[in-house]
């Protein structure tokens, strides 16, 4: 066997369907692009109808499959409608990728109940809502990955991690659930930890040079992450290579975590 056909047994997503939400910008984005290349159809769900097109653009003139649905995942019923107008495009997704998420982060003392509700909707229900979705389906093909983004502030209190870590504190073990569920039958569920990440999520911390600069000193790597640096785990995540690695929390973060 060559090199070649060794990989491509591994990690080729051939015949695959993925769908990637926040797919339009950032982490998201790279993801969609790896998942993509690496030979997966792709339908990225995202509010943006220009930041999606824009995706899709690059993508298809890549020689990759791709298309976009634009919806709103704040609400059960636009989650619903997203998942179904997804699943018309290549068919039912053998691989989800829960990445849309938002980022309010009042503190705990300036807390309201619209920002917690509305961070709840899109960081965890969705996520929950996709899974009841597709998870079933993917566990009588007898195949199926579901990968989350979450963060460091599901592991600790981090720049005022306020509703927006117990959120992402709930994706995780949301995962573990899931893997619990649904992995006896193939489906593998897991979760990919960013550290601090130059993304459009994290603009306010990246307009501060000297909060970037200490951020990328509590690093092992020396630098913070770029959307880029997700593509590779997410691809071994969405691949025959992880079929044993499900419940688990990944964390690609320069070092950060255990630094």
């Amino acid at each position: 066997m060559t090199s070649q056909a060794y990989l491509s047994r591994l990690f080729s997503l051939d015949g695959r369907v993925a769908l990637v939400t926040g797919g339009s910008s950032g982490i998201g984005r790279a993801i969609a692009g790896a998942l993509a290349r690496a030979g997966a159809s792709v339908v990225i769900v995202a509010r943006g109808e220009t930041e999606l097109a824009s995706a899709v653009e690059e993508l298809t003139s890549d020689g990759c499959r791709a298309a976009w649905v634009s919806g709103d995942l704040s609400t059960r019923d636009g989650v619903r409608t997203a998942a179904q107008k997804a699943a018309e495009v290549f068919g039912e997704p053998d691989i989800l990728v829960n990445s849309a998420g938002i980022n309010l982060r009042p503190p705990m003392t300036e807390l309201t109940d619209e920002v917690w509700d509305t961070t709840m909707a899109v960081n965890l229900e969705a996520p929950y809502l996709l899974g009841q979705r597709f998870g079933p389906g993917m566990a009588e093909r007898g195949f199926g990955r579901i990968i989350h983004i979450t963060s460091q502030q599901a592991h600790r209190a981090f720049v005022q991690s306020g509703a927006y870590g117990v959120s992402k504190g709930g994706l995780e073990s949301l995962a573990r659930s899931q893997a619990e569920a649904w992995s006896p039958h193939g489906v593998t569920c897991n979760t990919l930890v960013p550290g601090f990440v130059l993304t459009p999520l994290n603009a306010r911390l990246a307009d501060d040079p000297e909060q970037v600069a200490s951020l990328a000193a509590r690093t092992m790597t020396g630098r913070n992450g770029l959307p880029e640096d997700f593509a590779g785990a997410a691809v071994f995540l969405a691949s025959a290579a992880s079929a044993y690695v499900t419940g688990q929390s990944v964390f690609v973060d320069g070092g950060l975590s255990v630094h």
